[in-house]
């Protein structure tokens, strides 16, 4: 994807190595004499760098590069200890990349017992003491976002009729807020779907979701793509997804979920397969295919 990263002038460097200490992605290193940008993973290109090159070597440019990846850099993060975590953390919250800060306190979160410093001390710190946003849901702070696995509801009759019941098996459903390393998603079938299927169709649930671990997203309205591929990249090389099916509805701008799948996995180690469903507005399939 085309995105800002950071430009080094190897003509301009003389390898002083002020700008390693001061990208908090890790980004940055002096191999043979110069600085080197070792993974575009790990630069979010928002060049906090720039302003510690006494020589004006770093500059910003847009170029392809992979998707930033910021659980890839939490991961190298949380070995440095928490100064540093505190130190890249902050540098996400000051240029206002909420999302990223999120996923970031994600990782955190799901990983704190093998941390050596508290989770909580280090919000502390990012937010200067005052209590983390409640806009933060995706850090599961928000109880509409905790995570939550439990078996699907039995069948029932009510007044001698069927009563539908639902087959969701876990909790959060929409793509901003599940945590890709939950353990339900473990070896799942995943059913990547836009937000208005359950809408068009009366067996959503019955024919559809049953046996699968859901996700929602809207291609058109959501923002942060980027952070949808890392995360659809995630359940497929670290929670190692059985399966994905995408369903879609006929509306062209619906298709760049279908998209984001494809980008992700670009990205990954592990290949699974993928199936395109996509549903008539009335609620019909109009087609069902392996891509």
């Amino acid at each position: 994807m085309i995105r800002e990263i950071v430009k080094i002038d190897e003509d301009l460097c003389n390898g002083c190595g002020l700008c390693v200490p001061n990208c908090h992605e890790g980004a940055l290193q002096i191999i043979d004499q110069k600085a080197r940008l070792i993974s575009d993973l790990m630069c979010d290109g928002l060049g906090a760098c720039l302003g510690h090159c006494p020589e004006g070597a770093i500059t910003i440019e847009k170029r392809e590069a992979q998707p930033y990846n910021e659980t890839e850099v939490m991961k190298d993060m949380v070995m440095k200890g928490k100064n540093t975590v505190v130190a890249h953390l902050k540098h996400l919250n000051d240029h206002n990349e909420t999302a990223f800060l999120q996923e970031g306190l994600i990782y955190l979160k799901s990983n704190q017992l093998n941390l050596d410093f508290n989770v909580d001390e280090v919000i502390d710190q990012i937010y200067d003491n005052k209590p983390e946003p409640a806009s933060n849901c995706a850090t599961g702070g928000c109880p509409g976002s905790k995570t939550v696995s439990f078996e699907p509801t039995q069948i029932h009759l009510v007044g001698g009729l069927q009563d539908q019941p639902s087959q969701l098996q876990q909790w959060p459903v929409q793509l901003h807020l599940i945590n890709p390393t939950a353990p339900y998603f473990k070896n799942a079938d995943l059913l990547i779907a836009a937000d208005c299927t359950a809408f068009s169709m009366g067996n959503f649930h019955t024919k559809w979701l049953k046996g699968k671990r859901l996700v929602i997203a809207c291609p058109k309205l959501d923002t942060g793509a980027e952070r949808y591929i890392n995360k659809i990249a995630m359940m497929i090389d670290e929670s190692k997804v059985n399966t994905i099916t995408v369903m879609m509805m006929e509306v062209p701008c619906c298709g760049g979920l279908l998209q984001l799948v494809k980008e992700a996995l670009i990205m990954t180690n592990r290949k699974v397969p993928v199936k395109s469903i996509v549903i008539s507005i009335k609620g019909e399939i109009m087609s069902e295919v392996w891509v």
